[in-house]
């Protein structure tokens, strides 16, 4: 059975695949084609995910798995949230820069944050196109500076609840069990193993 991922990011096609190596002989993940680029006008990441999965679908006519996520920052009222990846222009050091700037006078121990991670599945040939959501939460907190080559985004700069371990220093197969996009992809995982793959 082959899935599109609402995505053309072929690393993120592998980290899936990878965690979903147990239903490898009944599941075949595939990205999305090249001219995939749907504008995500949603407010929450549930909503940019459903945009994705849709659209996917739509000009596939497969199942198909979308995820959105970000980082919730608690000193800065849940920004960058929903526009993380939208931030500031330029890179993701860029992006981390000035995060890091923004809470530099805010001390240690208010400077809590997660990751939340929402996906769906949209199912083209059912009524209700969206048959699944799920979410992913990762608790812990920005540090003060950059530590790791691992990962991408915010990682360097995320630091695990009462460890000293930013998700960027974390092995791969650690970080992709406790990650918020992880967590709600076992949740998917075990939807599609219970009702779609039999």
């Amino acid at each position: 059975m082959k899935i599109v991922l609402a995505t053309k990011n072929p690393g993120k096609l592998k980290e899936l695949t990878e965690l979903a190596k147990g239903l490898a002989d009944r599941v075949e993940l595939v990205l999305a084609p090249e001219e995939f680029d749907p504008e995500e006008t949603g407010a929450t990441y549930l909503e940019n995910a459903i945009i994705k999965a849709t659209a996917a679908a739509g000009m596939t006519n497969m199942i198909s798995i979308a995820d959105d996520s970000g980082l919730e920052v608690d000193a800065m009222d849940g920004r960058p949230g929903v526009h993380s990846a939208r931030y500031c222009e330029g890179s993701d050091g860029d992006r981390r820069k000035k995060l890091l700037n923004e809470l530099a006078s805010v001390p240690e121990g208010k400077r809590q944050a997660q990751f939340v991670c929402c996906m769906a599945i949209c199912d083209p040939s059912q009524s209700e196109s969206i048959i699944y959501k799920a979410e992913g939460i990762w608790r812990g907190r920005i540090g003060f500076e950059e530590r790791g080559a691992g990962g991408f985004g915010f990682d360097p700069i995320f630091y695990e609840t009462d460890s000293d371990v930013t998700a960027a220093q974390l092995p791969a197969a650690e970080k992709n069990r406790k990650s918020h996009r992880g967590l709600a992809w076992q949740q998917v995982l075990s939807f599609l193993e219970k009702t779609l793959i039999r």
